[in-house]
């Protein structure tokens, strides 16, 4: 089944898998990252960012509300950002559901500097420009519960912590590029940080120093995540393979699968549920594959391609995922 809807944008839907993509070609823009927003109300909003925009909107979906047909998209705001956006992250204070209205996340540009970026979507409009990284920043976090710190990784060899004026407060020196940084809100004083070759790194923000290392035995480490639903997983994408460690048991990984032949990219959980993740590999020529993953099959339970490919982000409380591609976002659903 195909439905189609007006909304400056086409978007298609087709089940099983269901599948959506949003063409930008009112913005001619090629879309390398997106996030969904993680926090109470907020679980609707989207981002997405291009060569010179992130645009900021709501997603509505019929798992949601029976009365919407597919999907709901509506633009709330488009932010002039002047340049490639690399990573973006939401703030655990953006809010819809109370007055004054919060938009609030902070992206990393192609100039190797975050920006904070907050608006009320009336008059008050404010960026912040925190300058530091002497490389290309892979990724950033807000602190998950009220959202007064990011950190960011670079290709500099450092994890840094940022307060949200500007102010650079803590350096963690690393042994090779910073490819992922993950900050649990059910363990606010530890930080987790992968790096390039092959291990993961957790920090106590209140000593300052390394608690506890995972060793994924091979290298390139490209992306890592930890599990917003179980905090003792914590899994990984290294080569072609995706691994999963759990960081009880043992500092090498409890599983470990070859996924990609392209390699792989992006390694996400989805936030509903456990023993769901997903994982993208190298963009090509042509497209980047995506595999959503259940730790109870040997093979992936969901295979999907997307031009370009980049950026990945599940939604806070249904087994659907999305990733940028160019000039559209996709959705996949998949079963819980």
């Amino acid at each position: 089944m195909e439905i189609a809807f007006d909304i400056k944008n086409v978007i298609q839907h087709i089940c099983a898998p269901r599948y959506f993509h949003f063409p930008w070609s009112l913005w001619k823009e090629i879309g390398f990252i997106l996030n969904c927003a993680v926090s109470g109300s907020a679980s609707s909003l989207l981002a997405y960012g291009g060569n010179h925009y992130v645009v900021v909107g709501t997603c509505l979906f019929q798992e949601e509300d029976t009365e919407v047909d597919g999907v709901e998209f509506t633009v709330l705001r488009v932010f002039d950002h002047g340049l490639r956006v690399d990573a973006l992250a939401w703030s655990p204070e953006t809010r819809l559901d109370q007055l004054p209205q919060v938009i609030r996340f902070c992206t990393a540009g192609a100039d190797r500097k975050l920006r904070l970026l907050t608006s009320d979507l009336q008059d008050t409009h404010e960026m912040k420009v925190m300058d530091g990284h002497t490389g290309y920043i892979n990724h950033l976090v807000f602190e998950p519960t009220e959202g007064k710190q990011i950190a960011s990784v670079s290709d500099d060899h450092t994890c840094r912590l940022w307060d949200l004026d500007g102010n650079l407060t803590t350096t963690f020196l690393l042994r090779s590029p910073g490819m992922s940084v993950c900050w649990h809100p059910e363990e606010i004083f530890k930080l987790m940080v992968a790096e390039k070759n092959g291990v993961v790194r957790f920090y106590d923000l209140v000593t300052q120093q390394a608690i506890l290392s995972l060793d994924s035995g091979q290298s390139p480490l490209m992306s890592a995540d930890w599990c917003l639903a179980n905090t003792i997983k914590v899994g990984a994408v290294t080569g072609n393979d995706w691994v999963i460690w759990d960081i009880t048991r043992s500092s090498y990984p409890l599983e470990k699968r070859p996924v990609h032949v392209d390699r792989a990219r992006l390694f996400r959980w989805c936030r509903a549920n456990e023993n769901l993740f997903s994982t993208t590999g190298c963009p090509g020529k042509i497209s980047s594959q995506l595999l959503v993953h259940h730790l109870g099959h040997p093979q992936p339970v969901m295979i999907g391609t997307s031009s370009v490919g980049a950026g990945l982000s599940w939604h806070r409380t249904l087994p659907l995922c999305v990733i940028g591609g160019d000039q559209k976002l996709s959705f996949w659903v998949t079963e819980m």
